[in-house]
């Protein structure tokens, strides 16, 4: 390496470092970009894997999509790869006998609650979207590099890090730190930080291969197969052509008789054995199998103990892991850098006090808890039900109570008596402080537009009869360092034509809500109050933590 790479390499700065450049870690960097805070992502990987992991994105996730412009070209992606919709079913194989149904089709009951549909892509597909995204914005991306060390002080954080080609040497430095390197993060290595939960409790693979499936899945009705049989458990994902994909295998064997040896299936990943693995899976002893790779990983519920190391944030599977029953994971870890983007925008800005920044593991840690122990229970439900005999499991709940139904306590809400905590159905919320905004569509010059559409910054929606709120709010956010803020008044400035909005929220049409940037309820008055504005600025220097 030149001396001029290795100087540039140690002049490297920016407000937020970010450790990991996979989905969780360019999701963060396009974040940022969008609250207009600069961030460096260092990764070991020169470029995305090649081998077809497929993702599954639910609502909520392609919602943060669409704020950052690239919902559309997300959805391109996916048609690209896959058939849309499908449904989530249990075979004894692919050419047998139907055992279960999960999910009749993907996109059940969503229009109701979102403007955004779930979809499958790949993450070779995915990655390279979010680093032109969040590179077109302003972030950059070092590509090849590795961290060997973290150090912090009063000012900020220093990353010790190593070029792979060249083996060079050099320190970054910026003000905070997103640890979002993954299941062996070394940056909460460094740090010291232990997970709990429940540990290892499947050795699995992941088998890549080329067969024609399309006898048996060709019509595009299934999205994710299931399969239990006296050889494996697990499950297929294939391609639009059903040609190409994956078989995860959790379990080989009769669990009854020997449950561990049933839960090592990485124990033999010699290519005959595989092949036999997906013949098994497809229930045609002689199929004509090819492996593509194959990928070995344990299968753990895990949480980190902690979120925060003063200025530094663990997010994703370095804070969180869990079976991939539910496509909960990669999801779980977007939605963390979500929540943390704005409120590290709004303390780099000086707009908020850095105590916002506690609200994060505050926020994030029982959500993550929670949608762990969901992905724990449905994988039990699915692949290993003997497991219910020695391990305690929660019950289930729907997928949209996880996916957007779950709630936030922290000082950056102002909560109310009352009500439930944790999680909900999302149709039964209503707007309440803490819950995910509800999505509505309106109307603005003529064309419909989406309550989603509107976050990105503070947001105060007022009813009908709550033109004071509107008038107040921005002479309020002004007082309060200048915070940027949008208001309404629905039914004036937004058409709402069936007048839902009210209800919708929780309020009386002369009520008001205030939304966070990331589109979750801070607040709401059910109606117009005496001096609208003194009360906003209050309610807008709690949710900052400008005072106690």
């Amino acid at each position: 390496m030149s001396v001029q790479n290795q100087l540039s390499l140690d002049a490297g700065r920016a407000p937020v470092l970010i450790a990991g450049g996979g989905m969780v870690g360019l999701s963060a960097a396009m974040f940022l970009a969008q609250q207009e805070v600069a961030s460096l992502a260092v990764e070991r990987l020169t470029a995305s894997s090649p081998l077809p992991r497929a993702a599954f994105f639910h609502m909520r996730t392609l919602e943060m999509f669409r704020s950052a412009g690239i919902e559309d070209r997300v959805r391109e992606q996916s048609l690209k790869e896959f058939v849309p919709e499908g449904a989530l079913i249990v075979m004894d194989t692919l050419s047998g006998k139907k055992l279960a149904d999960i999910i009749p089709s993907l996109n059940e009951g969503v229009a109701a609650l979102s403007p955004c549909r779930r979809l499958f892509v790949t993450q070779p597909g995915l990655e390279p979207i979010l680093r032109d995204r969040a590179r077109e914005a302003g972030a950059e991306v070092m590509q090849g590099t590795e961290v060997i060390g973290v150090s912090q002080d009063d000012d900020g954080v220093t990353l010790q890090v190593r070029q792979l080609e060249s083996g060079a040497e050099g320190t970054l430095r910026g003000q905070y730190l997103i640890a979002a390197d993954g299941a062996h993060s070394r940056v909460r290595e460094l740090l010291g930080i232990p997970a709990d939960g429940r540990g290892v409790f499947s050795n699995s693979i992941t088998i890549y291969f080329t067969a024609d499936l399309s006898p048996w899945i060709g019509d595009g009705t299934r999205s994710v197969i299931y399969v239990n049989n006296p050889v494996i458990g697990g499950f297929f994902r294939m391609d639009k052509a059903c040609r190409t994909g994956f078989l995860v295998v959790n379990t080989v064997g009769d669990a009854k008789a020997d449950p561990e040896r049933a839960s090592d299936a990485a124990a033999d990943i010699r290519e005959e054995t595989l092949i036999e693995f997906v013949r098994a899976g497809v229930g045609v002893p002689d199929l004509p199998v090819r492996i593509d790779g194959v990928s070995r990983w344990r299968a753990t519920a895990d949480v980190a103990r902690r979120f925060r190391e003063r200025r530094i944030f663990i997010a994703g599977d370095a804070a969180h892991l869990m079976p991939p029953n539910g496509g909960f994971g990669g999801n779980t870890g977007i939605h963390d850098a979500h929540n943390l983007a704005w409120k590290l925008a709004l303390v780099l800005k000086g707009v908020a006090d850095p105590a916002l920044l506690e609200t994060y593991e505050m926020e994030r840690k029982p959500a993550s808890k929670f949608t762990v122990e969901q992905a724990f229970s449905r994988y039990v439900t699915r692949t290993a039900p003997w497991l219910q005999a020695s391990q305690k499991t929660d019950p289930l709940v729907g997928d949209f109570n996880i996916e957007i139904g779950y709630l936030y306590d922290s000082p950056a809400v102002v909560e109310e008596p009352g009500g439930p905590r944790g999680h909900a159905d999302p149709r039964e919320t209503c707007g309440r402080p803490g819950s995910r905004a509800p999505h509505l569509w309106l109307k603005r010059n003529g064309a419909d537009i989406s309550i989603i559409d509107l976050t990105g910054c503070f947001l105060l929606l007022a009813g009908p009869n709550g033109a004071d709120w509107a008038a107040a709010a921005n002479d309020a956010a002004i007082a309060v360092n200048g915070l940027r803020l949008n208001a309404y008044c629905v039914g004036k400035d937004l058409l709402d034509p069936e007048r839902r909005f009210s209800a919708a929220y929780g309020i009386s049409d002369s009520g008001a809500s205030l939304i966070r940037p990331d589109g979750f309820v801070a607040w709401r008055a059910g109606e117009i109050v005496d001096e609208p504005e003194r009360v906003l600025r209050d309610v807008l220097r709690r949710v900052l933590r400008l005072v106690a």
